[in-house]
């Protein structure tokens, strides 16, 4: 590094490309070079933004059955057989749940990159297999392999953000993904419209996510390599050169000392295993201005006072059109305040909590538990809806809700702008 700093712009040019050069030059004129300065973002942005094409199918893929799924039950002969519509929904869901389970043990074997481009592959063969099939088996193994690919994508993505982005922009990066889920769900329910219109076109619905899918295992190949994952496979001289080419030469030095610096503390100490799209835009700009734990106790407790207007709105003592703007507003509150915080903060705070040995099977772990759960509320929601009445039902939700207030508050630790080594080192054991 030493003899690099000595050699000036010309031998910087010769090592990295030219526009990643010209990135340099203008990082060196915006005074950069001071200390405490941070890295320019533009250099990570196209990274994670090619990133976030996986969080943008998975979106997509929620939502493609939505308008879809009756044309698609006339067609395959299923019309009027609730078992089967709701497989055709929820059969991804098993998909994810496989994916998830191995998307950590892929993501340290074959690197954060190549992890991408796995899953988009099962993503292509799947949507493929849906769009031209004839039966109703054909329908749930090309679902099921999508579901695959959407528990691969959520995990990998958020390690490759909190990994590639600096530290003062990790947050609002890191709420990217939520945003293109957003854009997803919405480019399918836009897409889907004439479905019921229309003869055979939720085969072109199915068709459509194909092409973003090519383009995010075609594009990862000129995306840089997590320099985290480089440096956990001992390959040090590439994790510098990432350093270079995400963060700039002025900032390489630092980064590569922090890394060593959390090396050695795991030597000494031993880390143990420890309205939607709107809120979305708005969880973005805030992320790394609150930080996350201020924006997941203000989901938290939104959720559970939005939740009592939904139990005020299933109370008699209301009338019936007061009761109505209840239930509106508490379900649209629900929504902006769990897209503000509760969406889009755990994934990252996740990805920056765990120690970068274990990051990416902790991730595996974390989100497989959360399919897990994911199932079984949208299994069980109607039937205990029925059983229980919609006061108890959302009263036990409101109750979870200010549990996980409570929880963020006295545990959480705040991240915002600290390194990733920051963050371990500060919840190494004293």
């Amino acid at each position: 590094m030493r003899g690099r700093q000595t050699l000036g712009d010309t031998a910087l040019y010769k090592r990295v490309p030219s526009r990643d050069h010209l990135d340099d030059i203008q990082d060196r004129r915006q005074g950069l070079a001071k200390e405490g300065g941070n890295p320019s973002w533009k250099r990570s942005l196209r990274h994670v933004l090619v990133a976030t094409i996986s969080s943008f199918l998975f979106g997509y893929h929620l939502g493609v059955v939505n308008d879809t799924l009756e044309s698609i039950s006339i067609d395959l002969g299923f019309r009027g057989n609730t078992v089967a519509e709701g497989l055709v929904v929820s059969i991804c869901l098993g998909g994810a749940f496989v994916g998830s389970i191995f998307s950590g043990s892929i993501a340290d074997h074959f690197g954060r990159r190549r992890s991408f481009q796995l899953c988009a592959l099962p993503m292509i063969i799947g949507a493929s297999l849906s769009a031209t099939t004839s039966d109703l088996t054909g329908m749930l193994l090309g679902r099921f392999l999508v579901g695959n690919g959407m528990g691969l994508g959520p995990s990998i993505a958020a390690l490759y953000v909190a990994e590639v982005s600096p530290a003062n922009v990790r947050g609002t990066f890191g709420s990217l993904p939520q945003i293109a889920t957003c854009l997803g769900l919405m480019a399918a329910f836009s897409i889907g419209i004439p479905a019921k219109d229309t003869k055979d076109w939720w085969r072109v619905c199915f068709w459509v996510p194909v092409i973003p899918a090519a383009l995010l295992a075609v594009l990862m190949e000129l995306c840089a390599e997590s320099p985290h994952w480089l440096s956990k496979k001992g390959r040090s001289v590439e994790a510098e050169a990432e350093f270079e080419r995400l963060l700039g030469g002025l900032h390489v030095k630092s980064a590569i000392a922090d890394l060593s610096k959390l090396e050695r503390g795991d030597e000494a100490d031993g880390v143990k295993f420890s309205e939607l799209l709107y809120g979305s835009f708005v969880a973005t700009i805030l992320m790394d201005k609150l930080g996350r734990k201020l924006l997941l106790m203000g989901s938290f407790l939104g959720m559970a006072m939005s939740l009592t207007l939904q139990i005020t709105a299933a109370s008699s003592f209301v009338s019936h059109r007061i009761s109505l703007y209840l239930s509106v507003g508490g379900v649209l509150l629900v929504v902006l305040t769990f897209a503000l915080g509760a969406g889009p903060v755990p994934t990252l705070l996740l990805s920056e909590i765990f120690p970068n040995r274990i990051r990416a099977k902790a991730m595996a772990l974390c989100l497989a538990v959360h399919w897990v759960i994911n199932f079984f509320v949208g299994l069980l929601f109607l039937r205990l809806l029925e059983q229980l009445g919609p006061k108890l039902l959302y009263a036990i939700f409101a109750t979870f809700c200010f549990i996980g207030f409570v929880f963020v508050k006295r545990n959480v630790l705040e991240t915002k702008g600290k390194s990733l080594q920051e963050i371990e080192l500060a919840l190494l054991p004293s």
